[in-house]
């Protein structure tokens, strides 16, 4: 598990390769990620955007930008977490993936930017 603190936010991030959903013979690697996002400030915060950056082994990288997390703009009080899963396919069993979220504070509307842990992702297949 990967974990970073900025601001007094908390995010962990623990990656999980998807045999089931993953073709290798057709360069399609599958891996799901957990992330824990824990507010240890003294505020209440509201994450609204986020932004990804996605390395493949071929050094091919992604950008992913949006609203919120799947689906959701959840509200943090102090001491409070929101957990959320998700996915990402690579071409190649190994890659990388790392992003900030856009967060804004209740008791005076500032935004600020948290971020994403590095995290790699590597098939099980590849480590043999």
């Amino acid at each position: 598990m990967e974990t970073l603190i900025t601001n007094g936010i908390k995010v962990s991030v623990q990656p999980s390769y998807q045999p089931e959903y993953s073709r290798p013979a057709l360069h399609r690697f599958v891996f799901s990620y957990r992330i824990t996002i824990e507010n240890l400030s003294s505020h209440t915060v509201q994450l609204l955007r986020r932004h990804w950056f996605i390395w493949d082994g071929n050094g091919a990288v992604r950008e992913v930008e949006g609203e919120g997390v799947v689906g959701q703009q959840p509200t943090l009080a102090p001491g409070e977490s929101h957990e959320y899963a998700s996915w990402c396919d690579l071409a190649t069993g190994i890659g990388n993936m790392r992003g900030a979220y856009l967060m804004r504070r209740h008791s005076d509307g500032d935004t600020f930017q948290v971020g994403i842990p590095l995290f790699r992702m590597v098939a099980p297949v590849l480590l043999n």
